[in-house]
């Protein structure tokens, strides 16, 4: 038997004469829908598969959907005879268009079988079989062709007898999950690798001489993987290259090849004389020094360090493909490829063939632009602190240029890093380049075809959400023009549903809430009173540098926005604010051992912004009925004194004006007349997110209770800014709980209040089948209700009790989901792109057409 070895993505290619067997070994050992045949292809265009006419068109769809599926990361067969050399050379050049190996697979049958086989075939003569013969014998050297791997069988039962094995191409350790710890470029500084690697939990094993010769086994399992880059420029290559290459051994490490790995590899051949003319080397950029280091060792310990930088690949994909490392960063259509680009776009990264002030290339932003979902961490080009950009890790901060040497752990996401000891090589460009303010704007940009379109967001709190493409437009017009820094835009908060009613006098009652909650089997509900404002979220931070660290904002301190994403006020008002909540939040940072806080709020009062729409909407409905009926109330005063029978009319003008003044009283009681910046209020309910350095959280499992009391706690520390939220906690199974909630509601609307947001007091909780509860329901007032629905509603009360609030709750319960899924893509350090994904759809879906009085 004779096994052919075929990696799990390439292209592979069968070369034999017809009537060799291709169709049939191909059938034997590939799936159906790997393989590709010509003479299928020929039937699909011209529904004949004989038809040799039909022989350009099959090809083009044949190259078509071969490329379609190399790209999707496919192995691909082709089964035609390919004994030409041209022919050969077209698939060759679709295997490196898509980076992958081309395999050949060659069936070297004896022409006299060959001549038997096709006895009577009408579509193939003897002569063709003896020409394509002919040409397979002249295919001597296919590997210089361009095949990485070439099988030949010769003769039937060789071609019978074959096996498939499928190998994993090198880079492929998806099935590796780690733990990692994930070193960023070493340059020689092993003096700061091995206090690296101690912070880390590794224990060093030293000779007498204090050398350090290995590490022990970590104890939590832990393996090291370099980003490359361990040589040159510092004072100890030798030392660094026998530490890593011991831990490579023992299994506790593995490393990728780095430019300087590279380099000094083709100077070791330069100077061993195995070299080819093309790996003549420059002593450049710490390369001499490396020289100098190694030539103090012995040569078995040269003979060593060359096998090891010889055994190094571009990059590894981990962990199902969750994790990639390479030294110079790779874009995902890269990842687990294997070609010369590939490699060299690994070691090097891709440049736009200008160069800097300083005489360096210019790199292409690739990480700007980087939209995959695999981690990609990598090193090369020294950056002052590690930070992550869409999904992507630089870790080289520079250690031998004294700056330090950063580590990731992985899974857990933490950076761990150590300063260097001194200032071993003097930086060509000074550290930072290329990291202002504006330069992190460029970075966190969101692209055009990140929001727009239709879309299904995929989210972990419930079904996918549809965004559909026109919805997406109109969301894209108000953020474009409106919306604040994209970098604090990290949530917009959901729209609220309200309740029906169990009773005839009521549109909105706090039982139906109650029952609605029970029927969900939420038997604890909390009562927040509804403050009369706007929506709003604050983003505090406890330093201009958490700031930085969190949002990647420069010189910021925070947000305060709308629902849709615009600032409430001017920058430097804003700045104010922020500068006093900031001072307000300390006890709670403490608290919460976080640096930043994003808070679900209310803004009061309600006319600092509300002015327009209460003056439009509601006073000019005051300003003009109430003359209206004054006039209407004259003429039928002097129609009664003429005796004419219009008492009803007279009645009914007067229940008019009673409710014109209640209308005015009641839109009045929540206008503060002559409010300034002074007179705000922020009236904070929810803790959405909180973080530090370390580690981030989102809060949506505590309960509202818990919420209550830590937020009420920025009340006490500055009432000027922060005002507190009422609440009351009801048992929706409790008759006596359940009037004293009913009460609590009557109370606040009767003193002229909006009403109450009946919430889980849980949270976020789901019922049997495993689906979200409505976060919350209000229940407005019947004073505030006339606002809504204008004066005299209350005698349409059978007609509007009949609305329907099924679309409105299906909105609400989608914006929450894209809310907190926002949240939790912002607390797992997703890239800005996934989080605005959700901000937008938000902002989208409130596109919707909907009753806006609900």
């Amino acid at each position: 038997m004779t096994a052919i070895e075929v990696p799990d993505l390439c292209l592979v290619v069968l070369i034999g004469v017809s009537g060799s067997g291709k169709t049939t070994f191909a059938r034997r050992l590939f799936r159906d829908t790997e393989v590709l045949s010509s003479d299928a292809f020929r039937g699909m265009v011209a529904d004949d598969p004989a038809d040799q006419s039909a022989t350009g068109d099959a090809f083009a769809a044949l190259f078509d959907v071969a490329g379609r599926r190399l790209r999707r990361g496919l192995l691909t067969v082709v089964d035609a005879t390919s004994v030409r050399a041209e022919d050969r050379r077209a698939l060759v050049e679709l295997a490196k268009e898509h980076d992958v190996f081309a395999v050949a697979i060659v069936l070297d049958v004896p022409v006299t079988e060959l001549v038997r086989r096709v006895a009577g075939r009408s579509d193939v003569d003897e002569g063709v079989v003896r020409r394509q013969h002919t040409l397979l014998k002249q295919a001597r050297n296919l590997r210089k062709e361009g095949f990485r791997f070439v099988h030949t069988l010769t003769g039937v039962d060789d071609i019978d007898a074959a096996a498939l094995v499928r190998t994993r191409v090198f880079n492929d350790r998806t099935d590796d999950h780690g733990p990692f710890d994930i070193i960023g470029d070493i340059h020689g500084c092993c003096d700061e690798l091995c206090d690296l690697l101690v912070d880390l939990g590794w224990s060093p094993r030293r000779d007498v001489d204090g050398t350090v010769r290995g590490m022990d086994d970590h104890p939590a399992g832990r393996r090291v993987a370099f980003v490359g880059d361990l040589v040159d420029r510092g004072p100890d290559t030798a030392g660094v290259l026998r530490l890593v290459m011991a831990m490579v051994e023992a299994g506790q490490a593995i490393c990728v090849r780095g430019n300087h790995e590279e380099k000094l590899l083709r100077a070791l051949r330069q100077r061993r004389g195995s070299g080819r003319s093309r790996d003549s080397v420059t002593l450049s950029n710490g390369l001499a020094e490396s020289i100098e280091q190694l030539d103090r060792e012995p040569v078995e310990f040269i003979d060593e360090v060359m096998v090891f930088l010889d055994s190094l690949v571009s990059h590894y994909v981990f962990d199902d493909g969750q994790l990639v490392v390479a030294h110079a960063g790779l874009a995902e259509r890269y990842h687990g490829r294997t070609s010369g680009r590939v490699r060299s776009l690994a070691m090097y990264g891709e440049t736009t063939g200008g160069t800097d002030r300083w005489g360096f290339p210019v790199r292409v932003d690739w990480a700007r632009d980087y939209r995959g979902r695999a981690r990609v961490v990598y090193g090369h080009t020294p950056v002052p602190a590690a930070g992550w950009v869409n999904n992507t890790l630089c870790l080289d901060t520079g250690c031998v240029f004294g700056g330090r040497l950063t580590a990731l752990r992985y899974p857990e996401m933490d950076l761990i890093d150590v300063a260097a000891r001194q200032t071993y090589w003097a930086p060509e460009r000074p550290m930072g380049y290329g990291e202002s303010d504006a330069d992190a704007r460029v970075r966190a940009a969101v692209r055009l075809d990140d929001v727009t379109g239709k879309r299904r967001i995929l989210t972990r709190y419930g079904p996918s959400v549809l965004v559909t493409e026109d919805h997406s437009a109109t969301a894209l017009e108000v953020m474009s023009r409106f919306a604040i820094d994209p970098r604090w835009l990290r949530y917009l908060p959901p729209t609220m549903s309200p309740v029906g009613s169990a009773d005839p006098a009521l549109l909105e009652d706090p039982q139906a809430a109650f029952d609605f909650y029970t029927d969900r089997g939420v038997t604890e509900v909390v009562c927040e009173q509804k403050h009369m404002g706007s929506r709003a979220v604050l983003v505090v931070t406890r330093d201009d540098d958490a700031a930085r660290r969190a949002f990647g904002v420069i010189g910021g301190s925070g947000a305060l926005y709308t629902r849709t994403g615009r600032s409430f006020f001017d920058p430097s008002t804003t700045a104010a604010t922020l500068k006093q909540a900031r001072a307000a939040s300390r006890t709670l940072f403490d608290q919460l051992d976080c640096d930043w806080l994003i808070l679900d709020a209310e803004l009061l009062p309600w006319n600092i912004k509300g002015e327009g729409l209460i003056r439009d909407e509601f006073a000019s409905v005051s300003a003009a009925a109430v003359p209206e009926l004054a006039q209407l109330s004259a003429e039928l005063d002097r129609a009664a004194e003429r005796d004419l029978d219009v008492d009803a009319l007279r009645a009914g003008a007067a229940q008019q004006r009673n409710d014109i003044d209640a209308f005015t009283d009641a839109y009045r009681r929540h206008v503060q007349v002559g409010a300034t910046i002074d007179d705000v209020r922020i009236a904070p309910f929810e803790i959405l997110a909180c973080g530090n350095s370390d580690q981030s959280m989102t809060l949506e499992t505590r309960s509202h209770q818990w919420h209550l009391e830590r937020v009420n706690q920025l009340a006490t520390a500055d009432p000027s800014l922060f005002v507190p939220t009422a609440h009351r906690v009801v048992n929706t199974t409790d008759e006596m709980s359940r009037a004293e909630g009913v009460d609590w509601w009557r109370d606040i609307v009767a003193r002229g209040g909006e009403g109450m947001v009946v919430k889980p007091s849980g949270n976020l909780v789901r019922d049997n089948k495993g689906r979200i509860v409505a976060p919350g329901i209000k229940v407005r007032g019947p004073d505030y209700l006339s606002i809504i629905y204008g004066p005299g509603y209350q005698r349409d009360l059978e007609r509007l009790r009949s609305r329907d609030l099924t679309h409105k709750r299906s909105l609400a319960l989608r914006e929450y989901q894209l809310g907190r899924e926002a949240l939790a893509r912002y607390t797992d350090r997703d890239p800005l792109w996934r989080i605005h994904e959700c901000v937008f759809g938000v902002l989208a879906l409130e596109s919707e057409p909907t009753d806006t009085r609900l």
